[in-house]
């Protein structure tokens, strides 16, 4: 998740959408106060190694803390430190409505298949071997669908300017530099792109059950951007 004072914006990530990658390349682009959420150890370094901002601003200063923390009658506040996969709901009630208002906010979304296709390589990136079936059992879809769109979305309804999708990424690049008047073009790197070789499609990998579950799951996504399962 990036804050960008200096360019008013507000990156959303969602997962398995290349967040990594569009969330390094942004970071190339930002001020000493905007906000970066850590990554992985890995992608750190990447980070580093390209010579972008890294993790930054990021824990509520005290006074932010105690104001919240009041708000919201001395609940458990912790969920609303800025991290990775925060929720639009959770950033506008600490930025505040005015910079909630005034900042271009976004994120991606994708076909939910390739979203599950991508997190259940992910998930055996270290050997740690699970079944297809085994996968669709732990609620990994479940989990995914909380880091989609119920990400983006506040009762119900889109709270961002725009959800891009990961399929005309080259052109909701293009877009972003446009809409943020940026004097130099942004270059994705590959993070975390080595982990899925199958090349399989939906209806390959899953088995008609578990399309179903897809179907029925992410019916929202599906509909509102024309994705076919």
């Amino acid at each position: 998740m990036i804050i960008s004072h200096k360019h008013k914006f507000i990156f959303i990530k969602t997962n398995k959408t290349a967040g990594t990658s569009i969330e390094i390349a942004l970071s190339g682009i930002c001020g000493i106060n905007d906000i970066i959420t850590p990554l992985t150890s890995e992608d750190e370094k990447l980070r580093r190694e390209l010579g972008f901002l890294g993790p930054q601003n990021y824990i509520l200063r005290d006074s932010l803390f105690a104001k919240l923390k009041n708000k919201f009658n001395n609940k458990d506040v912790q969920s609303l430190r800025y991290y990775n996969h925060i929720s639009a709901s959770e950033i506008k009630n600490i930025v505040g409505a005015k910079i909630w208002k005034n900042y271009y906010k976004f994120c991606f979304e994708r076909n939910p298949c390739d979203r599950l296709i991508s997190l259940y390589y992910w998930k055996i990136r270290n050997a740690n071997f699970m079944t297809v079936d085994e996968f669709f059992n732990a609620n990994n879809p479940y989990i995914l669908k909380k880091k989609g769109i119920n990400l983006y979305t506040i009762d119900g309804k889109i709270a961002v300017d725009k959800v891009y999708l990961y399929e005309r990424m080259e052109e909701a690049v293009r877009h972003i530099e446009k809409s943020l008047n940026l004097e130099k073009k942004l270059t994705l790197p590959k993070a975390k792109a080595s982990f899925r070789k199958d090349k399989r499609g939906c209806k390959e990998f899953f088995n008609e059950d578990q399309i179903t579950l897809i179907r029925e799951m992410f019916s929202t996504e599906i509909e509102r951007f024309g994705y076919e399962i």
